[in-house]
């Protein structure tokens, strides 16, 4: 941190105002942090949530509304296709935060990019697609758009006064703050925003139950959407799993979780399965990198190939079966184990006068509604206004028609221009207004026959003036009116379902996994430098001697089967859970696979113990230099979740001398290196509930004296063991004789 220099005299520095001061060169101010974030970090903080991030009742973000308004005033709604840079260039007079953003915006909402549900862009080109993560788009030069006939909707009766206009950054045109959208597209595509602070992550539904559901609410705000809108709708398609809650809670709270499971076929006749639709949570390369590493791991074993063979006919994920396998049993396992199978989680954060707030599907369609009522209503008044100035000249028109040749007698005889409206106002008791338009008619059209064709409009007008104003005093006639708007958009850009409903999913047999390993026999070998071998019995019948690294030894061998659970203990203090079929049959003949690859172990550890077990049963001792001992129960290292790996393994606050695995209570044979051992029951060494607790006092050590090794006492030949038999602990332990000595230097 800067030290704070030694201020020197100086004169009065000039203020800025009352409080801010002009700091010289160099000059460091103190000021508490909180005020920084205030004054500097919160102004940025509110900006990326009301004008960046989060959609607004519209449906849309600033970006999004900034690049369709372009477009409209382009004449791209009729239009024929212009160049995407062109479009991107004049964008950027409403948005300046660059061409490449602006292009992935346009890219997003193209139809050929399938990222939204209802498409705003009319796309040409190669626009990419939203569910692969490889098939990049093309350059703006190559591509071309123009807009949607559905943008109709989005900017119907903009210019009649229905939302408000802002000049844009630089004062040179103006944009809207909202679209005058005709139906909620709000929920109509999908929208993800992170802000700060706070995010939002809302999924697209049906258009046509979405209008219906709209429909609904305003005839009753307490309507039963269940049926009316049932679940979400993806542009990806898929089958949704029902969950009544769930969508409980997105329809009342706008939060849940909807899970989307891929759609597949069965091709008999290749053998093959082919997905054909995909969660809206994933990329197609993702699941086969998924798929890639099961197969690698040995948990997956049915699939011979896989390939992608999208075209322009759409997604296609083709997976090769080997011969007798069943497509029904590898999805299942498939969809628990990959994302073919994933939830959308809901996050309905929305912009509403300005304010973020968390609202359920009711409650933004009654939001919308009122949003909307806004624009009818001020869409009615504009209308208005424009037949009562048109009735007002009119009329005045209509007082002409008393006496023509008076009014074209005023004109002639008047001296000066100026002077024309001024003597049609006195000569017929009309206003400025209505002079000047009855000045401005052509000479052709002072004839009855044009003046009785205007003036015949007056009674329309009249008659329109008065339903206009009737609609504005009648809020339930806005609302048919809007009614109607929803009824037509629905019939016209309504679309079938993509998504399929799953109101009861098949049963999930969570043993499932395990059920489809093949279980055999085998001989486990664990080495002294972390390799590890799964060995058939026949295998190792045909075998001579194992093959290891110079200086390498065996530490572990036991008999086993294919399903057992291999723990492996590491000098980090960390344990990796793993299964013997997640190794591939070995041979003798070669070094095995290398533990701290295999199971993506951090740099610098490497593996000290494995632990071969089918029901966690029995204890671990971690016998440390100080003399204290740590006995865990095995099923502390049991997880329900299936965790490949655990922390704080076993206690860090001393150094480890040598760790060993009991199945069961037996006796211990503990040497120390001051030449002394001590046999003790494992049964007096009390069990600790915490994976890394310190453990207690087993051997009392004398300075410099530490626990040199730990073995089953069965395996020893003593000449006088109760000499070493200890029935309480902590104890010290006798001086090892000398034939015992000898014996176990033998040994």
């Amino acid at each position: 941190m800067a030290r704070k220099r030694e201020k020197k005299t100086a004169p009065a520095r000039p203020q800025l105002g009352d409080n801010v001061e002009i700091l010289s060169a160099g000059e460091i101010l103190e000021a508490p942090i909180t005020e920084t974030l205030e004054t500097n970090y919160m102004p940025y903080a509110m900006s990326v949530i009301v004008s960046r991030a989060l959609p607004e009742i519209d449906g849309f973000k600033p970006a999004h509304r900034k690049l369709l308004y372009t477009m409209y005033g382009m004449g791209l709604l009729k239009g024929p296709r212009t160049k995407s840079a062109n479009i991107v260039g004049s964008t950027m007079h409403l948005n300046p935060h660059g061409d490449a953003a602006i292009y992935d915006t346009m890219v997003r909402m193209g139809r050929s990019n399938e990222s939204l549900l209802v498409p705003y862009v009319d796309s040409k080109g190669n626009f990419g697609k939203a569910y692969s993560r490889d098939m990049a788009y093309a350059a703006a030069r190559y591509t071309e758009a123009r807009l949607e006939p559905v943008c109709e909707e989005l900017f119907r009766d903009i210019d009649k006064d229905t939302v408000d206009f802002v000049p844009n950054y630089d004062g040179t045109t103006t944009e809207p703050t909202l679209l005058p959208v005709t139906f909620p597209t709000i929920l109509a595509n999908n929208t993800l925003g992170i802000a700060v602070g706070m995010a939002s992550n809302i999924c697209s539904f049906n258009v046509g139950e979405l209008c219906n559901a709209t429909i609904a609410l305003m005839k009753d705000p307490e309507a039963d959407l269940t049926e009316i809108l049932p679940a979400p709708d993806f542009v990806g398609g898929g089958q949704i799993l029902y969950d009544a809650a769930e969508m409980e809670n997105v329809r009342e709270h706008g939060r849940g979780s909807v899970r989307v499971r891929a759609q597949w076929r069965y091709d008999k006749a290749n053998h093959c399965i082919d997905v054909t639709h995909i969660p809206p949570t994933t990329t197609v390369e993702a699941i086969m990198d998924k798929i890639t590493e099961l197969v690698k791991l040995g948990k997956v074993r049915e699939i011979s190939d896989m390939r992608d063979e999208t075209d322009l006919n759409g997604l296609k994920l083709t997976i090769d079966l080997k011969r007798g396998q069943d497509p029904e049993k590898l999805m299942a396992r498939l969809f628990k184990a990959t994302p073919l199978e994933d939830s959308f989680a809901c996050n309905f954060n929305v912009l509403i006068a300005g304010q973020p707030r968390v609202l359920g599907v009711r409650e933004i369609l009654l939001e919308w509604a009122a949003f909307r009522a806004e624009c009818v209503r001020r869409r009615t008044y504009h209308d208005l206004q424009g037949k009562q100035k048109r009735l007002h000249l009119l009329q005045g028109l209509q007082a002409i028609l008393l006496d023509i040749d008076k009014a074209i007698d005023i004109v002639r005889n008047t001296a000066e221009e100026a002077e024309v409206v001024p003597n049609l106002m006195i000569g017929f008791g009309i206003d400025e207004a209505q002079a000047e338009y009855v000045a401005e008619i052509k000479l052709r059209h002072l004839n009855r026959e044009y003046i009785l064709k205007r003036t015949a409009e007056i009674e329309e007008l009249a008659d329109a003036i008065a339903d206009l104003e009737d609609i504005l005093k009648r809020p339930a006639r806005i609302n048919r009116i809007i009614m109607g708007e929803l009824g037509d958009v629905a019939k016209k850009y309504g679309q079938p379902r993509r998504c399929e409903i799953l109101y009861e999913a098949p049963d999930e047999d969570t043993g499932e996994e395990e059920q489809q390993i093949p279980d055999y026999p085998v001989h486990l070998f664990f080495t002294r430098d972390g390799y590890f071998k799964k060995i058939t019995p026949q295998s190792l019948r045909m075998s001579g001697e194992q093959k290891l690294k110079d200086g390498d030894e065996v530490l572990f061998t036991c008999e086993s089967t294919n399903s057992a659970e291999l723990l492996f203990f590491t000098n980090l203090r960390q344990v990796y859970k793993s299964h013997a079929y997640d190794f591939a049959d070995s041979k003798a003949s070669v070094l095995g696979d290398y533990v701290a690859s295999a199971l993506g172990m951090d740099d610098g550890e490497v593996p000290l113990y494995m632990v071969v077990t089918a029901d966690y049963r029995g204890w671990m001792l971690f016998f440390f230099q100080n003399g204290k001992c740590a006995k865990i129960p095995l099923r502390s290292y049991e997880t329900k979740q299936n965790r490949r790996k655990l922390l704080k393994a076993y206690s860090d606050k001393a150094e480890l001398a040598t760790m060993r695995y009991l199945p069961e209570e037996t006796e211990l044979a503990i040497f120390t290196t001051n030449n002394r051992l001590l046999l003790a029951g494992s049964a007096l060494i009390p069990e600790k509930a915490t994976r890394d607790s310190a453990g207690v006092n087993v051997v009392t050590l004398k300075k410099n004296a530490r626990i040199a090794r730990v073995t089953l006492s069965a395996g020893l030949e003593l000449g006088e063991a109760h000499r070493y038999r200890v029935r309480t602990l902590p104890a010290a332990g006798a001086i090892v004789r000398a034939d015992d000595r000898a014996e176990q230097l033998t040994l």
